[in-house]
């Protein structure tokens, strides 16, 4: 069956290969040696020395030294050649897929986990190809040469080099019994104490407040002592057996195997002594090959499980773009019976038909799971619908390449993702050729201006080094790159949801300079906030239920007016948009 590692292999195939087969002569020609010090041994016990004949042996060796290392230069050359072109071909196909998947993918998956495919997923290739490859063929070829060798001076020689294999092959089946099912159980334990530092970090602040301190460090206890105690369970009964494989392949156990039953088969003539000592050579070569065999086998697994989630990454839908885009007529935006769901099965939009004209304001509100932030996201084409269409200035946004929606619709959501590199690189993100002067003039609107400013290096400090933002820092900071963007639509996701109150002043400020101009679709959380907007539209359960402004709204004393007297009998201090 091919797997995902045949498959991304199979271009850089060919110079794996040559490597191996490089590889595989220098294991070879590394055997020379091995066969040179006997003969030069049996040259010396012979009584009248041949000096030649021990000239011509002792450079025989040291020519194979020298091939050996040639060829082993070889082979790593060839393999970390193919490596080179495998890594460059998957990152430029990532990076290619990355910018073509659609936005709402990357909602759905974690930055951590984007990280693990880019990053670690190819330093786990790197090491499969680049340097397992001519290792497991090294550690393959020397020994079984050496015991093809061994065969033809006495058979008896082949069995004395391999007689301590059995013990460690039995020790390591009892330690390997199992092992799949005990790894899951230890993987889930491994989850439960995750669950709970993650509960217990995040919870501090109410746990402490509420005085359960002792009770919140008790549930992490429990999940600790759990996994201790199965791992514990699982791992010292094979410590024992550990201890005995480790032995069975120790350099000392060889050679004292090697020489007490090797004196046995001398004394009855069996064997020779230079026969015992060319079997010594190659049995203890035996226990590194194993090794390097076994990591072997390890990297292979890590590899395997690294390829399936490149090649998941590879194979994500891409963002269907048109062959020749059009240009939006206009920045009104109109919903025609959309029809959305995350899974087929379980719609969130069924039948939306909403009109939001050029330069008006329209709210969304509605209860949590209503549709307002998916309705919202199919405008800059985080999702497509599943029926129906979606139209910014008269054209269906599947129809507008990509690269013209984006400088078309602008967007500000709950969370404001900011890049490693410059804050001024930051703010440039969506217009690249912006002057100094206009970032400086979009950051002042943001009411960030004066944040920047006593940053370390101003505009030029590096976020994440030198420049820490906090949640509703960051969140002035994407206002300021939108507005720097300068799209005619805008939408709003809440962007004040997570902002502390006197942050949550200076975003509103930057919101209301952010929304002249243009139209905008925000998604409202506190009613009170977005009483003067132009539309406002009640979602429930992914249908419309009523639109109109603040004050008919309430006298038609419907779903709206439901909201806002819910909403009265638990006041919050509310800071008005000015749209």
């Amino acid at each position: 069956m091919t797997t995902a590692l045949d498959t991304l292999k199979r271009p850089v195939n060919r110079l794996i290969h040559l490597g191996v087969a490089f590889a595989a002569v220098g294991a070879l020609v590394n055997l020379v040696p091995f066969i040179g010090l006997t003969e030069l041994g049996r040259l010396l016990l012979a009584g009248g020395v041949d000096t030649q004949a021990l000239w011509r042996w002792a450079a025989l060796v040291v020519i194979a030294l020298s091939l050996g290392w040639v060829a082993n230069g070889v082979a790593l050359w060839l393999t970390h050649l193919a490596d080179h072109r495998l890594q460059a071909s998957l990152r430029e196909a990532m990076v290619r897929k990355l910018g073509h998947v659609p936005l709402g993918w990357y909602t759905d998956t974690t930055s951590g986990a984007v990280r693990k495919v880019v990053q670690d997923d190819l330093e786990d290739l790197h090491h499969l190809v680049a340097h397992h490859a001519v290792e497991l063929t090294a550690a393959i070829v020397t020994p079984v040469a050496g015991l093809v060798w061994l065969v033809t001076l006495n058979w008896r020689l082949a069995l004395l080099a391999v007689l301590t294999l059995p013990v460690y092959a039995l020790a390591y089946a009892l330690m390997m019994r199992g092992f799949g099912a005990k790894m899951q159980l230890l993987d889930k334990s491994m989850s439960r104490v995750s669950a709970a530092i993650v509960e217990f970090v995040h919870g501090i602040a109410v746990v402490k407040a509420f005085g359960q301190v002792g009770q919140a460090h008790r549930s992490y206890q429990q999940a600790v002592n759990q996994f201790s105690e199965q791992y514990a369970g699982w791992v010292k009964p094979l410590l024992r057996l550990e201890a005995l494989s480790s032995m069975a392949l120790s350099v000392p156990v060889i050679l004292l195997v090697s020489l007490g039953v090797g004196s046995l088969l001398l004394a009855k003539g069996w064997i020779t002594p230079l026969q015992l000592f060319a079997e010594t050579l190659v049995a203890v070569v035996i226990p590194q090959s194993l090794l390097v065999i076994n990591q072997s086998l390890t990297a292979q697994r890590t590899a395997l499980a690294a390829a399936d989630r490149i090649e998941g990454l590879l194979k994500v839908e891409e963002l269907p773009a048109p062959k020749v885009g059009k240009q939006p007529q206009g920045s009104d935006i109109t919903f025609e019976h959309v029809q959305f769901g995350y899974d087929p099965e379980h719609p969130i939009l069924n039948g939306v038909d909403l009109h939001c004209p050029a330069g008006s304001v329209t709210a969304l509100v509605g209860a949590s799971g209503a549709g307002k932030s998916t309705l919202a996201k199919l405008v800059p084409r985080f999702h497509d619908v599943k029926a129906g269409c979606v139209r910014v200035g008269g054209v269906d946004v599947r129809d507008i390449d990509p690269r013209q929606l984006y400088r078309q619709v602008g967007f500000v959501l709950q969370d404001a993702q900011l890049v490693h590199g410059t804050v001024a690189d930051n703010l440039r993100l969506g217009r690249p050729e912006a002057s100094d002067a206009e970032v400086e003039m979009a950051a002042r609107s943001a009411q960030i201006h004066l944040r920047i400013e006593a940053l370390p290096r101003g505009y030029q400090s590096v976020i994440g080094e030198d420049a820490i933002f906090s949640g509703g820092e960051a969140q002035r900071l994407s206002i300021a790159r939108t507005l720097l963007a300068d799209t005619p639509v805008l939408i709003l996701d809440e962007a004040t949801s997570h902002a502390d109150p006197e942050s949550e002043a200076l975003i509103q400020d930057a919101l209301s300079a952010l929304a002249r101009g243009r139209t905008v679709l925000v998604i409202a959380h506190r009613l009170a906030s977005i009483s003067g907007v132009d539309q406002i539209v009640v979602l429930d359960q992914g249908r419309v239920l009523e639109s109109g402004r603040h004050e008919s709204l309430l006298q038609a004393n419907g779903a709206y007016a439901q909201l806002w007297r819910a909403g009265a009998k638990h006041p919050v201090p509310e800071l008005e948009m000015s749209l």
